[in-house]
């Protein structure tokens, strides 16, 4: 039988038993829409109600009426942007982000534009840290909004988070965070760091594709982006509520929370082992990203001389499932925006394969994945007309 081991989790998890437990009943039995009045309805209420207070706790919101249910994370980053961008118009047109944002952030932030708005684009240094004295710099009166990812989907540097968010409200700025890849990774908790606005997702952490959330502190304005339903998430986010998926999310951030210590201990075993390893036996590569300050969960690795889309293939036939960037892009030929950012070279960027870990990697999987990392690098570099040693 074929071997598969699965090292991409930083682009989606499979859903946990104890997840799928929690939807189950909502497929059939608690089948009425949220939005009724009668007695279905209210059941399938109560589950998003549920749901809500779950993930309130899990990111110590004050209210769970702070929880507003999405599509996913992109929507979440989307409305976040737009929406607070547009309401706080009248006061000024000026937003800042990162070069290494989520494309859900960037490409919001690239409509504003288009729409009259000014947006400056903070650089990072070549661990992936936004640096704090531009962010200063960038700070204008008419500044409404600062959006910076809590930890890089791509490379899994966390930024600091808390200081760009009290630096924010010493001028009057709301901040939001894009926490997708933060769950289960850090602690969250958005009143000790401040923050106005969170997006979420449940698919990173063994929940179902399709459903996410945005945290709006009680008080902050924002403007809808979808019409058609003025009593859904009390009028903020029109669409029939996604019970089962809500239902399913609400379980897996519980369980993410309570396991988090235990299960980054876990994934940093495997992380250090895989890189003792990988040193072993594989010479000229860099790793991408700070050096301390990062996910366990996630490795970008930049292999010289060779491409990673080349060894991103050949792992697959061999059952090893990793990529090159962000699933939203990784059918993209073009060298990572993240790397870009960070001034790697166009060629070692080209060379960059991610590596992200779930809970359920073993040390054997780890010594299989590594051969075989083996294996394809001495293939590729010996038809490559780059030599990886001049690097």
């Amino acid at each position: 039988m074929e071997r598969k081991i699965y090292l991409d989790n930083a682009a989606t998890t499979y859903v946990s038993s104890e997840v799928l437990n929690e939807m189950i009943p909502c497929f059939n039995a608690i089948y009425g829409n949220a939005g009724s009045i009668h007695s279905y309805g209210r059941e399938a209420m109560s589950i998003v109600d549920r749901a809500r207070d779950r993930i309130k706790n899990a990111i110590n919101a004050s209210k769970a009426n702070e929880i507003y249910f999405t599509s996913g994370g992109t929507e979440a980053d989307n409305w976040a942007i737009l929406g607070v961008a547009r309401a706080y118009a009248n006061k000024g047109k000026h937003i800042i982000t990162s070069q290494v944002e989520h494309h859900a952030v960037l490409h919001a932030c690239e409509q504003l534009e288009r729409e009259g708005f000014e947006i400056t684009y903070l650089p990072v240094d070549s661990t992936g840290l936004v640096k704090l004295p531009e962010l200063l710099h960038a700070i204008r009166k008419d500044t409404t909004l600062i959006s910076i990812m809590a930890v890089n989907n791509e490379v899994g540097t966390i930024q600091n988070i808390k200081a760009i968010a009290k630096i924010a409200h010493n001028y009057g700025i709301l901040f939001h965070t894009d926490a997708v890849q933060a769950v289960g990774c850090l602690n969250l908790d958005v009143q000790d760091m401040e923050i106005d606005l969170m997006s979420l997702s449940a698919h990173k952490i063994h929940g179902p594709k399709g459903i996410g959330a945005l945290y709006v502190k009680n008080g902050v304005m924002i403007e809808p982006i979808s019409y058609g339903g003025i009593s859904q998430e009390r009028g903020k986010r029109s669409g029939t509520e996604n019970v089962p998926a809500i239902a399913g999310f609400g379980k897996a951030i519980e369980i993410a929370t309570r396991n988090h210590i235990i299960n980054n201990k876990k994934i940093k075993t495997i992380r250090e082992y895989f890189l003792q390893k990988l040193s072993e036996k594989v010479e000229y590569f860099q790793i991408n990203g700070h050096p301390q300050q990062k996910s366990n969960a996630i490795l970008n690795i930049s292999f010289y001389g060779i491409e990673g889309e080349s060894i991103l293939m050949l792992l697959d036939l061999a059952g090893i499932c990793v990529s090159t960037a962000s699933a939203c892009t990784s059918k993209s030929l073009l060298p990572s925006h993240v790397l870009k950012a960070m001034n790697v070279q166009d060629d070692i960027a080209q060379g960059a394969v991610r590596f992200s870990f779930g809970t359920n990697i073993s040390k054997s999987d780890i010594d299989y994945v590594v051969d075989e990392i083996q294996k394809v690098v001495l293939k590729l570099r010996a038809i490559s007309p780059i030599q990886a040693g001049r690097y």
